[in-house]
């Protein structure tokens, strides 16, 4: 069940449906083995701060950026056949564009 709901949930994160990929991802944070709880919050956080940054929420946007790059650090390079290493940089990049002023 936790795979299909993660899977789930990735693919509305891709498909730009945040606030959907969130609820979805939580599903599977519940579900999830304490090791795999921080992996899942960081996509969680990443999906809300696609969502903030939708809303035009800068500061929203940047404090789940910094939470998503901490949660997800220790996955990196790959995890359960995501690049984590890849969402980082997405991360930092976002969080370089909200700091100058962008929220695109």
């Amino acid at each position: 069940m936790q795979d299909l709901t993660l899977l789930r949930g990735l693919s509305l994160l891709r498909q730009g449906e945040y606030f959907a990929a969130h609820e979805e991802l939580e599903h599977a944070w519940r579900a999830a083995p304490a090791a795999e709880r921080d992996f899942i919050q960081g996509l969680i956080h990443l999906a809300v701060a696609w969502y903030q940054a939708g809303r035009g929420r800068p500061i929203a946007c940047e404090r789940q950026l910094a939470k998503a790059r901490r949660r997800l650090a220790p996955f990196s390079p790959r995890h359960r056949g995501l690049d984590v290493e890849d969402l980082l940089a997405q991360a930092e990049r976002a969080a370089a564009s909200v700091a100058a002023g962008s929220l695109d």
